[in-house]
């Protein structure tokens, strides 16, 4: 038995009409593509000559837990693995899964804007938040080509409400110039957590090479004593609370250790019953006071142990580095997309023509046959 094969040669030859026909209209359309690919290109040119420098610093560390997290670490990893969590650890550490919203959180942004940095061409060391308000200004081929958008919408929302930063009472209100800084920072300050490795990876961009270097190694600083602070908070509030009973019992004791000795003093001869009682009296408050005093002072070292104890440990594996070579802008990649987009551009406008004059055609034809119907 035989199978016999459809073949349609009309479906075959108008397919290959369809292509000579959309050849044919990109050749007749050849000069409008080189046109706009070349708009686009000189438009790509500018971009890419005019787009603002960027240097890129990072370092790379390993942040460590404390105590005995450290030690039951591969144990809960193998858990892990199984699917179950033991649990291991204060339920209050901050995981490194947290960082990123560490810097993006306002508090620590205000912080970081105030973060000293040397600028070529500024003879005194600025503030990010200065640098950024008093000092940069936008490209103006850049604002009104890329930023054009931006500039008509925030035309049209008008001026936001300037706010006044607020102390430690209430809710953080930020001032115009401070709104600005911090969406800026969402482009300039990245960190990134390797889940699997365990190395953490900070990044800070900056226009010059130096201030991006110094912005990288402060907002590491400030990240660590930040996470720091708060994992020792208990233990520092401990130590606080001990070492005032300490100190108030230290006085205490020679107090009663002076007193004690001013008596015996006064009294060597003396071997009355009033004058044994008070000195029973005394003894036993100095012995009171000594073994309180003794028993504090364990406490003192114990708690400052425990201050060490839960105090992180950051491996640095990548310290941070001064930046040789620019990060940003990549010329010619720009230059690329920008002469492939005049590309599509110009085959859409090619096509689009040919296909606004087809419709024309069909539209003219209808309304011809329509007046021969009504004539007829």
């Amino acid at each position: 038995m035989t199978e016999e094969k459809n073949y349609n040669p009309g479906a075959t030859a108008d397919d290959e009409i369809d292509l000579i026909q959309m050849a044919k209209t990109l050749w007749e359309g050849r000069k409008t593509i080189i046109k706009t690919v070349a708009i686009f290109a000189v438009l790509g040119l500018l971009v890419a000559l005019f787009s603002a420098k960027q240097y890129t610093a990072a370092t790379t560390m390993v942040p460590q837990g404390a105590g005995g997290q450290s030690k039951l670490g591969g144990l809960s990893g193998l858990a892990a693995m199984a699917g179950f969590n033991l649990n291991i650890g204060s339920n209050s550490d901050i995981t490194p899964a947290v960082y990123p919203q560490i810097i993006s959180s306002v508090p620590f942004q205000l912080e970081l804007m105030k973060t000293k940095l040397t600028f070529k061409g500024i003879d005194h060391p600025v503030s990010l938040f200065d640098y950024y308000t008093e000092y940069d200004k936008p490209n103006p081929l850049i604002k009104y080509t890329i930023g054009l958008p931006g500039v008509i919408l925030k035309a049209i929302k008008g001026k936001p409400e300037d706010g006044t930063s607020s102390g430690n009472n209430g809710p953080i209100r930020l001032t115009n110039g401070q709104r600005k800084v911090q969406k800026k920072l969402a482009d300039l300050v990245s960190i990134d957590y390797n889940d699997k490795d365990g190395y953490v990876t900070l990044t800070c961009n900056m226009p010059e090479a130096l201030p991006a270097a110094q912005l990288a190694e402060h907002t590491q600083k400030m990240l660590q004593q930040y996470i720091t602070d708060f994992k020792v908070k208990k233990a520092k509030a401990n130590l606080e609370f001990v070492q005032q009973r300490y100190d108030e019992t230290k006085k205490q004791f020679e107090k009663a250790q002076n007193e004690l000795a001013r008596f015996r003093d006064r009294n060597k001869n003396v071997a009355t019953a009033m004058a044994q009682t008070e000195l029973e009296r005394l003894n036993s408050n100095y012995n009171l006071l000594s073994s309180v005093y003794t028993e504090l002072a364990k406490q003192l070292e114990q708690a400052k142990i425990q201050v060490k104890e839960d105090t992180p440990v950051f491996t640095i594996i990548e310290p941070v580095s001064v930046p040789l070579e620019k990060s940003k802008p990549n010329r010619p990649m720009i230059l690329i997309i920008w002469i492939f987009l005049g590309g599509i551009i110009g085959t859409g406008v090619v096509f689009g023509r040919e296909y606004l004059q087809q419709f024309k055609e069909r539209w003219n034809s209808t309304d011809e046959d329509e007046t021969e119907n009504i004539e007829s």
